[in-house]
């Protein structure tokens, strides 16, 4: 079920078979949308370390650097499963059983036109509030109270990394949530300000080009994926001559 990839667990499955998974969990889980530029900062920052390996975390293959790096390993994913295609599913279900959203994050602008267009997209989708990312983690007792009391089944949070994951480790045993999710800029595309690649981009796992081709300033973070992939490669070299 996973692939041990420089100590994370990635789960190796089918889209599918992972929304199965989730559905049938009965405690709390961490959704992590595990692309190489997040792993790596994991490997960097020890807090990020301890929450992406903690029990309650799940690493989904959202990359294509972490599909390659599977492959390194001798134990390839089924497929990349990308983090706002797990959200859409994770949406679908609250709606088919009655259970209600919370999203965080993103700007006051970004944040109204995500929420208002989820709702002309799923008529009957229970979103129970929502709030912009621009607060203080450790000085938001108004939110998690919000939070607390309109009691989701999931919440999405897009503040971006480590912040989101920050957020989640601080209180999400607090938060009496089945369901904590660090989106990233999933609210920007359902607001519309931004547009997934086209369909034959994302099958040839390209939608990271698309990406950097709209937002220039990403390509600096594309230092991450060599990084991480000559760790792995010689993580797999040791384990060779062991």
């Amino acid at each position: 079920m996973y692939t041990n990839i420089l100590g994370y667990n990635v789960y190796n499955r089918s889209k599918d078979e992972f929304i199965d998974l989730i559905k049938t969990k009965e405690e709390k889980v961490n959704i992590i949308s595990g692309n190489p530029e997040i792993l790596y900062n994991g490997l960097i920052n020890p807090m990020l370390s301890k929450v992406f390996k903690s029990e309650d975390a799940v690493i989904i293959p959202d990359g294509i650097g972490t599909v390659i790096a599977s492959k390194i390993m001798k134990n390839p994913v089924k497929e990349r499963i990308a983090g706002i295609e797990v959200m859409k599913e994770i949406i679908e279900y609250c709606i088919m059983n009655n259970q209600k959203i919370y999203l965080l994050g993103a700007t006051q602008e970004t944040i109204e036109k995500c929420t208002e267009n989820l709702k002309k997209q799923y008529s009957n989708l229970k979103i129970a509030g929502f709030h912009n990312g621009y607060f203080d983690i450790d000085n938001c007792e108004e939110i998690i109270k919000d939070i607390i009391e309109q009691n989701p089944y999931a919440i999405f949070i897009a503040m971006g990394s480590p912040r989101q994951e920050l957020f989640i480790q601080k209180y999400k045993e607090q938060i009496n949530s089945r369901i904590f999710m660090g989106v990233g800029g999933s609210f920007d595309i359902f607001a519309g300000t931004l547009k997934r690649a086209p369909k034959w981009m994302i099958k040839l796992g390209l939608e990271w080009l698309y990406r950097v081709s709209k937002e220039p300033w990403r390509i600096r973070r594309l230092s991450a994926i060599p990084k991480f992939l000559l760790l792995v490669i010689k993580d797999q070299k040791n384990r060779r001559k062991k």
